[in-house]
């Protein structure tokens, strides 16, 4: 290990040290920028990054009162990544694992997993978590990169205005508008790993005040390879259209409309899974006046994932989700007096869905309908102007699982300086029961062997309550100039009611259905862990010269899980308490070469997990980028440079497979 984190500094200071040194000015080129130009350069600077999740209204980053981190257009550029989960990375308290080449395991502060379940994700307002377990199936959940605004990270609950699930974190990718993809694009590329991708995009104008833009987008991945020998079969592929249209008739109104479809094939050792489906959505914004305006926002979202078995368990043995969701929120922003500034809303979902079971995965009952009704008011108050500021709030909900649920939250930002922001907050949030906690099974998961075979039986229940969050988090943020940036935070979190699979001997039965008899030990889901957690993020930004910039972060994790002692849960805790890294840390260096030339290099380390085996690592990833005209780009990009393979997360029910060393060309036309 300190033979490759050598090799990550020494490879730093050869780019810094073999660049052709400007001490005192710029390349020529930066000398002609404009201040506007400047401005738009700074940008870079996470205090000067806007935001829009920490209150649902746009503000800068040193203005809010929460744990975030913003992931600009022009970072998503300058990286070698070509996929979303990828592109999280930069962020600190993220942590980010591939497990094979389709399938991540991404979450906030820990609890991480498949189906990590304490992430809320967002894309234009739209929630992307898959409702049967309250994750995100990362390789379904896609958009051409290049029409990404900005991905906004807030690591920390933000449940009373977004609701249950937004627990440890929240992610919220934003697309560009149609009016900033105007002309055609269209880009190419390929490589070792990345088989084959391209992308085409047409943006137009109807009017004056109406644009509209489509894009297409195809790719194809290779698979990687087990830790111990043999094919894991984990290649993917998929295609993916949609469209855009904003229309702003008025200085005071302004619509639009967006959809998406997909459709794609994923690999994995037990057979694979075909995924496919749709979304679109409306929204319709007004503005009243300088302190008041209001969003209606409608979405529909179709989703499909099916699993085939086939030759593992039975031929042509198939499961699969269907998944159907009707979602309306609105929201209104006025100023109360002076002093407060009030947002408050309203919130109807309704999901239809059908599971179509197999032997190794069943839900009882295999379809269901569910609703969720909510409504949110958040008091922003003014204690000392342009100083001191108070906000207060709370979400309340009712689910179809649990009944009401209340999400409150306090928050205080104290601003001394202009230089100098300190921020606190008290927050409470809750993860609502899924299908997989109440209906999964009757699934047979386990066998022990033995003069009778006892048989371990999964099931859901329907007395599962939701799990609950308090957290403390307290940050600090400083601008000492207009080019260097350090933000700061730390957390303490209690959680109650975690998930356990309890083994319930007053349900024992014996079964003599199959060829020898068995003993069926059901086991039920329940509420009985407790955890505390506790960390420090940090992340730094660096304009050192017009034409280099630095940005860098660090995170630390601590997880603490005790059972209840009337539990008889079949798991253990090491997979929580190890099974997410202690440390991790990123370094990034971004240069303007002469001749429009730019050299992007991202080092990250990961420390190890114990609960798996799998040891800390330090891996490299890299862009050249060169713009032989004003239209044309031409770039090579590589991720994992400095490992053959290494494995970063196990899969469920998987082998360990490693991640493998990827180099690809792309080509980029504007016209």
């Amino acid at each position: 290990m300190k033979n490759k984190f050598s090799i990550l500094i020494l490879t730093f200071l050869f780019i810094s040290y073999s660049h052709p040194v400007y001490p005192e000015k710029a390349p020529q080129s930066d000398i002609l920028l404009s201040e506007k130009a400047l401005e738009e350069e700074l940008r870079w600077l996470q205090a000067e990054a806007i935001v829009f999740t920490a209150s649902r209204q746009e503000q800068k980053v040193s203005d809010t009162a929460a744990a975030i981190f913003v992931i600009t257009r022009e970072d998503i550029r300058h990286s070698s990544a070509t996929s979303i989960p990828e592109l999280l990375r930069m962020a600190p308290g993220l942590q980010v694992a591939r497990i094979n080449s389709n399938q991540w395991a991404i979450t906030s502060r820990g609890f991480n997993s498949w189906r990590a379940n304490k992430l809320l994700v967002l894309m234009d307002g739209r929630s992307l978590y898959h409702p049967i377990f309250s994750g995100t199936i990362w390789h379904s959940k896609d958009t051409m990169l290049e029409n990404i605004e900005r991905i906004e990270v807030i690591r920390g609950p933000g449940a009373a205005l977004w609701g249950a699930n937004a627990v440890n974190g929240i992610i919220n990718i934003i697309t560009k508008k149609a009016v900033d993809t105007q002309g055609s694009l269209v880009s190419a590329g390929g490589g070792n790993e990345e088989r084959g991708f391209g992308s085409t995009r047409y943006g137009g104008k109807m009017g004056d005040n109406a644009y509209y833009r489509g894009y297409i987008k195809y790719y194809n991945r290779d698979d990687f390879r087990l830790s111990s020998s043999g094919d894991p079969n984990d290649e993917w592929d998929a295609f993916q259209g949609g469209f855009r249209t904003d229309w702003d008739p008025s200085n005071q109104n302004s619509f639009t409309f967006q959809g998406d479809l997909y459709n794609g094939d994923a690999g994995d050792f037990n057979g694979g899974r075909e995924f496919y489906g749709g979304n679109i959505l409306g929204r319709w914004s007004r503005t009243f006046s300088d302190t008041s305006d209001m969003a209606l926002q409608l979405y529909y979202d179709r989703t499909i994932d099916k699993l085939d078995f086939t030759g593992v368990v039975l031929d042509n043995e198939w499961a699969g989700a269907y998944v159907y969701t009707y979602d309306a929120d609105f929201q209104h922003r006025f100023n109360l007096s002076n002093r407060h500034e009030l947002t408050w809303g309203l919130g109807y979902r309704y999901i239809s869905d059908y599971f179509h079971n197999s032997i190794p995965i069943s839900f009882n009952p295999n379809r269901r309908n569910y609703r969720k009704y909510s409504t949110f008011i958040q008091d922003e108050i003014t204690l000392i102007t342009d100083k001191l500021k108070f906000i207060v709030g709370s979400k309340l909900e009712h689910n179809d699982y649990t009944g009401y649920e209340v999400q409150p939250n306090g928050r205080l930002i104290w601003t001394p300086h202009e230089h100098h922001t300190l921020w606190g907050a008290i927050s409470r949030a809750v993860r609502t029961p899924t299908r997989f906690e109440d209906d999964f099974g009757p699934t047979i998961f386990g066998t022990v062997p033995g003069p009778l075979t006892i048989a371990l039986e999964a099931r859901g229940d329907r007395d599962y309550d939701s799990e609950d969050l308090l957290a403390y988090e307290l940050g600090y943020r400083f601008l000492p100039t207009d080019k260097f940036f350090i933000d700061f935070t730390t957390f303490y979190n209690k959680y109650d009611d975690l998930f356990t699979a309890e083994a319930r001997s007053d349900l024992v039965r014996f079964d003599f259905t199959g060829p020898a008899p068995l003993l069926v030990v059901p086991v039920l889901s329940d509420n009985k862990m407790k955890s505390e957690t506790y960390g420090v993020e940090v992340s730094a930004q660096w304009q050192a010269l017009s034409w280099w910039r630095f940005a860098g972060t660090y995170s630390y994790l601590q997880i603490k899980t005790d059972i209840a002692q009337n539990s008889t849960n079949v798991g253990t805790t090491d997979d929580i308490d190890n099974g997410s890294p202690h440390n991790q840390a990123t370094l990034s260096s971004s240069i303007d070469l002469p001749g429009n030339v730019e050299l992007d290099v991202f080092g990250r380390y990961v420390d190890e997990l114990k609960a798996f085996d799998i040891d800390d690592y330090v891996e490299l990833d890299f862009r050249i980028g060169w713009n032989p005209l004003e239209n044309l780009e031409l770039s090579i990009g590589g991720s994992n440079l400095l490992d053959k393979g290494h494995p970063e997360y196990p899969g469920e029910g998987l082998p360990m497979t490693e991640i493998e060393r990827s180099v690809f060309a792309k080509i980029t036309l504007k016209f």
